[in-house]
This record gives structure tokens, C-alpha cells and sequence, in this order.
């Protein structure tokens, strides 16, 4: 098992750096991929980005919903 020895985790990221570049770059992007599909989903739902234009089925929408704010206008009905 491998422990943590002197210089702590930059030197093992340091040694893993100098002998298996590909993984330790590649778990970088990785991490920095998850961190930008969070901000991306965080963003989405500050939004309201499930505000759907057109959807499959006939939805109605009253007066007091909150929701229906966000709702585009311009159908006559």
C-alpha cells in the first residue's frame, strides 16, 4: 500500500507527473470537466432553463402559477 512520505501530496502528484503523465493529466481535465458540468447545471436551474418552448403535450398554465411568468405569449386561444 502506498502512503503519503515526506512532502506531502504535491510530491506524490509530482512523482506521478514525472512517471505516469497521461493519467495525472487526464484525471486533471477530468476534474475540471466535472467542475464546469456543475457551474453548467447550477446555471441551468438558476435560469429556468426547463422553461421548454415546445413540449409534447398541452400543458395548461393558470393565472397565479409562478411559472407562468416565464411563459413565452403570442399563442391566441
Amino acid at each position: 500500500m502506498a502512503t503519503v512520505a515526506k512532502g506531502g501530496l504535491v510530491a506524490l502528484f509530482k512523482r506521478g507527473w514525472n512517471e505516469i503523465p497521461e493519467i495525472i493529466g487526464s484525471g486533471v481535465m477530468a476534474v475540471i470537466g466535472v467542475g464546469l458540468m456543475g457551474l453548467s447545471l447550477m446555471t441551468y436551474t438558476a435560469k429556468d432553463g426547463d422553461n421548454r418552448k415546445h413540449k409534447m403535450k398541452y400543458t395548461v398554465i393558470r393565472d397565479d402559477d409562478p411559472r407562468a411568468a416565464c411563459v413565452r405569449s403570442g399563442i391566441d386561444g
